[in-house]
């Protein structure tokens, strides 16, 4: 029986030593991506659940069944609505509002009603559990009431048709959810057109020379650059040298225009970019101008990523603070804007706001206001994927 001799590795000529280290190279840096992965997850996770969990709370409000006299007296001092015993329970904006519901239905004017009242925001961050300021005395009686069923956590509508107040109970997100959307039009408006027919001439139409680079060059760059360097720049610009409102939609949205113009030019080049050659070829094989060409046959074809590339700069734009709170819609807007000149304030700065006050329920609010901007943020992101696969056109 003839033995067959064992072949070593290193009698093949084609063996590589260095192939095993590279093999376990491979195999290190396959694990160190999956660690990253699983340690983005674990954190995004982390993200999310802290932020439910304390924007949750923020959707429900305490109320208080109560008998309310409207008369004369209670217009002069609303506290004399209510019953002694329970005016410290009830929130002071609410008893406010008294002479406007008056005012609103004269119908109520010397009558007693049963309703439901804006409960305190002690009360509130007592009924859920977080820390409160209320004497052992008032905790007793709204246990009382709660067995009752006179006080019970209800939706709380006032997150969504309320502005911002100093009484913690009472602040809600409209004024900022109008401003955010008047201050957006006109980013989209200024934004759009001027990026995509910029980028159709540096893409169809430019010639190669030192003005073009240097105005290629200049786009890339402003798409890297800090917010807050734009937020300088509507500052001096809109401001102080053309005199327009301070803290308007109108200044907020050409502000955001000018952080989205880099964005929409570098998406809509690429879209452009990614027609084929050979549709402009055939367009021109049946004498149709470059104007035509790209009118007709380019632009439709390039729409799908031109659109995605708009809504994600928009998506951007939505989020930012910086360049918002150098031209001041940080104020306290209590009143939704009705015009684009008028004082306004956006979302994130909104939060911003809420994120530096002291209370509980502002602490509350604000990990609500992040839900609902998260929530529009994914639901552009989605519709920017949804109209790229539907108006897409495979060639």
């Amino acid at each position: 029986m003839i033995k067959r001799k064992k072949k070593n590795k290193q009698d093949n000529p084609f063996y590589d030593p260095s192939l095993k280290k590279r093999h376990a190279s491979a195999r290190r840096f396959k694990k160190f991506t999956l660690t990253s992965l699983i340690f983005s997850i674990a954190f995004l996770s982390f993200f999310l659940f802290d932020i439910v969990g304390k924007g949750l709370p923020a959707f429900k409000a305490a109320y208080i069944q109560l008998e309310v006299t409207y008369n004369e007296k209670s217009i002069e001092d609303s506290r004399f609505a209510i019953d002694k015993k329970y005016r410290n329970l009830v929130s002071r904006a609410w008893l406010r509002d008294i002479p406007n519901m008056i005012k609103e239905n004269p119908k109520l004017m010397d009558t007693t009603q049963t309703t439901w009242v804006l409960a305190d925001d002690q009360v509130d961050q007592y009924l859920k559990d977080h820390h409160h300021k209320l004497k052992d005395k008032e905790t007793t009686l709204v246990d009382e009431l709660y067995a009752q069923g006179i006080i019970k956590n209800k939706f709380n509508t006032i997150f969504f048709t309320n502005g911002d107040s100093k009484i913690p109970e009472y602040a809600g997100l409209y004024s900022a959810m109008v401003g955010s959307v008047l201050t957006l039009i006109i980013t989209m408006a200024v934004a759009f057109p001027i990026g995509v027919m910029t980028a159709i001439y540096l893409e169809e139409f430019e010639t190669d020379n030192k003005f073009t680079r240097f105005i290629e060059i200049n786009i890339n760059n402003l798409a890297a650059i800090p917010s807050i360097l734009f937020g300088l720049l509507g500052l001096a610009i809109f401001i102080n040298l053309f005199g327009m409102p301070r803290s308007s939609p109108l200044v907020g949205g050409l502000t955001l225009a000018l952080m989205t113009l880099p964005i929409i030019i570098v998406s809509s080049r690429a879209a452009l970019r990614a027609v084929p050659d050979s549709i402009r070829q055939a367009g021109y094989g049946l004498g149709l101008n470059k104007i035509q060409v790209t009118r007709d046959h380019v632009l439709p074809l390039a729409f799908p990523g031109v659109l995605t590339g708009s809504i994600i700069g928009l998506a951007q734009a939505m989020g930012e603070t910086a360049p918002l709170i150098i031209i001041g819609m940080i104020a306290f807007i209590p009143d939704a804007p009705t015009m684009v000149t008028q004082a306004a304030t956006v979302m994130p700065a909104q939060l911003f706001t809420w994120a530096g006050m002291p209370e509980g329920t502002y602490i509350e609010k604000t990990a609500a206001g992040i839900m609902v901007l998260l929530t529009i943020l994914i639901s552009l992101n989605t519709v920017a994927i949804y109209l790229r696969k539907k108006f897409e056109v495979k060639w």
